[in-house]
């Protein structure tokens, strides 16, 4: 039975976290192969919602084991306060239970408030990230600086791999006007934590390994959106990471070949947080949401898990989720929030852009000429009917029906579940990607 990898076929906010959470009461092993605590879950279940930015989404179920893969980037307080906070709503969280790879890389202060100042330069230079710093975590890690959770185990060794790191980071200080930061403040930092993380320490790629030769069912959740991935996303307003199914391998330690079926997630409009461009946006000139964009907003709680804020919302964009589905290697789209659009007709998808007076079929690569697409719309029938709660086709009004079957061909690619609210049992099964 294949290993499934579930990723956001979209900019993130798709609802990965029920679906994973679906998914999950079928696996055994639930697995973050990247980005940080910037990314947000939340899950509903029997009435308790649980809002997840850290752990896997398998944490909350008995007998699953939940595994933070390397390719992470770890801010050890911020997993401290999610398990304390878990646990306040009696989820346990111990080694049984949860693992993180030896050779994760560690988010510190100094990497939040780099990323915090950067942030508050001018519009035209932010980025629009969670402030959280994972991206400077990122660049240490690519700069071969980094902290890693092993270090924690040698604290003999820690003076000189914080020295060749701030060797970097006091450079980058003074040019931003910051105070240095001193080697015992560093220090200090990592040894007070490093007591409630190091008991989950384990080497993630050999327990993985196992785990898939005695037949174990493997779940890799991803974290923001194929359209966030720093090669295949909007560049430069992207994550710092690569967010599409070829790194489940990569960041967990496991091959190619553990990969099996590839679920992306999507929603029934578009939404995305944060700046860069955006086609479908539906939005007036002052860049305020239009009648529509409230509309969608409002029903479907369009406000991000991690920072509350609003996101933008705006018309399905079929030429988008066709180049996910390609660079991605999606096998079935799980479409959710199909709820959100009842009582809006007509409905309006994109099947491609106009760019300089010529039609296209792809999102260009560059950041100039994305900010110059002008999207060309179909137009297709609304429904009257409430789609909320529905858990069969049989439930859906016929213009719904159809409105799905025209995503699966504008995308080429078939949907294997449907979401039509935030209850994980409010979901129409077409293919189980566990049994594909």
């Amino acid at each position: 039975m294949p290993n499934v990898v579930v990723v956001g076929a979209q900019w993130g906010d798709e609802g990965k976290g029920k679906i994973v959470d679906w998914l999950s009461e079928q696996a055994d092993v639930v697995v973050r192969f990247q980005g940080g605590h910037n990314a947000g879950h939340t899950l509903v279940i029997d009435g308790a919602t649980y809002k997840l930015s850290l752990l896997p989404a398998g944490v909350v179920r008995p007998g699953k084991l939940a595994v933070i893969g390397n390719g992470v980037v770890l801010d050890p307080y911020a997993l401290v306060d999610e398990i304390d906070r878990l646990a306040g709503q009696g989820v346990r969280i111990s080694p049984a239970n949860l693992r993180i790879a030896d050779n994760v890389t560690l988010i510190l202060s100094l990497h939040r408030e780099l990323d915090a100042v950067r942030e508050s330069g001018e519009k035209g230079t932010r980025i629009g990230t969670t402030r959280r710093g994972i991206g400077p975590a990122y660049e240490d890690k690519v700069g071969r600086r980094a902290i890693r959770l092993m270090d924690l185990t040698e604290p003999a060794m820690l003076d000189v791999k914080i020295d060749r790191l701030l060797f970097h980071h006091n450079a980058l200080r003074r040019g931003l006007g910051l105070s240095e930061i001193i080697r015992a403040a560093v220090r200090e930092e990592l040894l007070s934590v490093a007591a409630r993380v190091l008991p989950f320490m384990d080497r993630v790629w050999a327990l993985l390994d196992q785990r898939r030769r005695q037949g174990d069912r493997i779940l890799f959740e991803g974290a923001q959106g194929a359209l966030l991935d720093v090669d295949h996303g909007t560049y430069p307003y992207v994550t710092s990471s690569n967010t599409v199914a070829g790194q489940a391998a990569t960041g967990s330690g496991l091959g190619p070949g553990a990969v099996g079926y590839v679920l992306g997630i999507t929603k029934a409009y578009t939404t995305r947080v944060g700046e860069g461009p955006f086609p479908t946006e539906l939005a007036d000139k002052t860049g305020m949401p239009d009648k529509t964009g409230k509309y969608l907003g409002e029903r479907g709680k369009e406000f991000g898990t991690v920072t509350g804020r609003p996101r933008r919302c705006g018309w399905f964009d079929a030429v988008l989720v066709r180049q996910t589905v390609r660079t991605g290697g999606i096998d079935g789209i799980a479409l959710t929030k199909l709820d959100v659009l009842d009582g809006l007709d007509p409905i309006r998808v994109c099947v491609g852009y106009r760019l300089e007076g010529r039609e296209i079929d792809h999102l260009p690569a560059g950041e100039a000429a994305q900010a110059r697409l002008e999207p060309v719309y179909e137009t297709i029938e609304g429904w009257g009917a409430s789609t909320r709660g529905a858990r069969s086709w049989a439930g859906l009004p016929a213009a719904a029906v159809k409105y799905v079957r025209r995503i699966e061909e504008l995308i080429g690619c078939p949907v294997a579940l449907l979401s039509t609210s935030p209850e994980r049992e409010d979901t129409i099964l077409v293919q189980n990607p566990f049994l594909s």
